[in-house]
């Protein structure tokens, strides 16, 4: 069986492919450079030298697999147009065939929940505001097995978007501080990015069509807890300091800073009951404290 994978070379998509790859699996990946063409097949893929944008393309590789896993996006203004034109070209390629097909969206798009679930309504930021069109194509398709992956705030490796704490912009007080999102009293929900990859596979493998599964480990701390958790990891004595919300957008972006204030927590337990799904990753907070964010220095 030979995986289409998308994304490989990525954060999240390159633990997929790792995990694919120490099962046995045949994983053929796009990638847009021989950079990164070198990087997927270090691990293993058979590396494709183009872009998702490439319809041909996307459609010939959809037809020659047994399945298509997709993770890439630009992250950018672009995202919605190119996102909606890979989902018509794989389908043009898997459509008739019950091959499975795995999307990914993500947790943003339902909005500030202290108990958000795969049924809760959605309310997206306007940074995710364009998913859902896209994803009830996915979840609607005919001839094509379909799951969609929600994963939360994603971490792991010393990567992802945990670098906000970890990356030396410190705060302007008296003494070097990690700076808060907002005030640091909303909650993010979590995952440890190798927990994440194996319920990509366990949804490739055994998700039923038209599915939806969050990709949540159940860990909810609040952003005060991971700031200080940083903190402690940076050597920083635990120091943090809050920032309004203009202040946070003015450093992160408008768009970017309104998704990472809201106020989510989520349990995964659908993942857990229908595919077996068993997250064991280390802590959000430990990573911080004394894992792979903490200073070596």
């Amino acid at each position: 069986m030979t995986i289409l994978l998308t994304g490989a070379s990525g954060f999240i998509g390159s633990a997929v492919l790792r995990q694919l790859r120490l099962q046995g699996r045949d994983v053929t990946a796009i990638v847009r450079s021989p950079e990164k063409a070198a990087k997927v097949e270090a691990l293993g893929a058979t590396a494709v030298i183009g872009d998702i944008t490439d319809s041909e393309l996307v459609t010939e590789l959809a037809i020659a697999s047994d399945g298509v896993i997709h993770l890439a996006s630009p992250g950018d203004d672009s995202s919605r147009d190119v996102d909606d034109a890979f989902v018509t070209a794989v389908f043009a390629g898997l459509e008739g065939s019950d091959k499975r097909y795995v999307h990914t969206g993500g947790i943003w798009v339902w909005g500030s929940n202290p108990d958000i679930t795969e049924d809760s309504p959605r309310n997206a930021p306007p940074i995710t505001a364009w998913r859902w069109e896209i994803e009830k194509r996915v979840l609607e398709a005919q001839g094509v097995s379909t799951t969609l992956i929600a994963p939360a705030i994603v971490f792991g490796h010393g990567a992802g978007i945990l670098s906000i704490f970890t990356d030396g912009q410190y705060g302007q007080g008296t003494a070097p501080a990690v700076q808060l999102v907002g005030d640091g009293s909303q909650h993010w929900t979590t995952v440890h990015v190798d927990d994440l990859a194996e319920l990509y596979i366990l949804a490739f493998d055994l998700g039923e069509s038209g599915s939806t599964y969050i990709g949540a480990s159940g860990e909810n701390p609040t952003v005060r807890e991971i700031g200080e958790a940083a903190a402690v990891g940076q050597n920083l004595d635990s120091r943090v300091e809050e920032r309004s919300v203009d202040e946070t957008r003015a450093r992160l972006g408008e768009a970017f800073a309104d998704a990472l204030l809201l106020d989510q927590q989520a349990r995964g337990s659908a993942a857990r009951i229908d595919l077996g799904w068993e997250p064991n990753g280390p802590s959000i907070l430990d990573e911080l404290r004394t894992g792979s964010y903490a200073s070596k220095g």
